[in-house]
């Protein structure tokens, strides 16, 4: 536990490894996929897996002897569970097992580690010798993040309405459009662009000259992103959602007094209402 925090002390490596594994099944640009419940059954079993070899690659965490990995000198075994129901097989008894799981529509991760002793293991088994931790086993669990947050699939936090009406659009600018309508003030990720687009270059319908920032504009919608420090900026002075590097969020705006709004491309802006009417185009962006 304690190499692990030394080697990730705010969670955030792992969080992307997480994020990542989803994304790496989904292949949203291709499939259009973004939650579990559209994955074929041996492709979410794969998912534990790949978290073990993500895993690997992230910390270049050497190989086990007998087990998946070598942590601080100990052989250590990694397993995944969506639900929580690890599985252990014979070589992992009496061995540090690193528990994981994670829930795309919460937006959480859990790590852990636990000796998989005979006390902290059930005595029923599977055809294939293998069983799982009992009441007190999961009891042991020693947290090295428990319930940590990562990046959001916003696809999976939207109303299924909404979600229909966005993937319904007969192109990938119309559906890209679409997004930033329906998921206003949320972080929205390069591969959430991706799976909406199902294009190669799905980062051009976002741009001025003809992508969304040209289309929407005269709605008053602003596409703030976070890779720029002055358009973080922005969002945090109107009080909107602060997007990260690599997200963006969109957002509607209307003109406003200078006492109660935020200056942009010469003008005064605030967030307009839900449901207000809007009379000017949004402004233009600066980088």
């Amino acid at each position: 536990m304690t190499e692990l925090r030394r080697l990730d002390p705010d969670g955030s490596r792992m969080a992307k490894v997480f994020r990542s594994t989803f994304d790496q099944l989904y292949d949203g640009q291709h499939t259009g996929r973004y939650s579990v419940e559209q994955l074929f059954k041996t492709e979410k079993t794969h998912f534990g897996t790949l978290i073990e070899i993500n895993l690997q690659r992230e910390f270049k965490i050497p190989d086990g002897c007998v087990l998946d990995f070598t942590i601080a000198g100990f052989e250590v075994d990694c397993k995944y569970s969506h639900t929580g129901a690890w599985m252990l097989p014979i070589e992992s008894f009496e061995q540090i097992v690193l528990v994981t799981q994670a829930d795309d529509r919460k937006s959480v991760w859990s790590a852990g580690v636990v000796r998989a002793t005979q006390e902290n293991r059930r005595t029923s088994e599977n055809r294939d010798k293998k069983t799982g931790l009992n009441v007190l086993g999961r009891s042991q669990i020693t947290w090295v993040f428990k319930d940590a947050q990562m990046q959001p699939n916003a696809l999976l936090q939207l109303p299924p309405s909404a979600v229909s009406e966005i993937m319904a659009g007969r192109s990938g600018q119309v559906r890209v459009n679409e997004l930033f309508r329906q998921a206003t003030n949320r972080r929205l990720s390069r591969n959430i662009i991706a799976t909406v687009a199902q294009q190669d270059d799905y980062m051009k319908r976002v741009r001025y000259n003809g992508g969304s920032r040209s289309a929407l504009r005269p709605e008053g919608y602003l596409i703030l992103g976070g890779d720029y420090f002055i358009q973080r900026n922005i969002a945090a002075a109107l009080g909107a959602v602060v997007p990260e590097p690599g997200e963006l969020v969109s957002v509607r705006v209307t003109p406003a007094a200078p006492e109660e709004g935020v200056g942009i491309d010469g003008e005064w802006w605030r967030l307009a209402a839900q449901d207000e009417e809007i009379d000017l185009p949004a402004p233009v962006l600066p980088r």
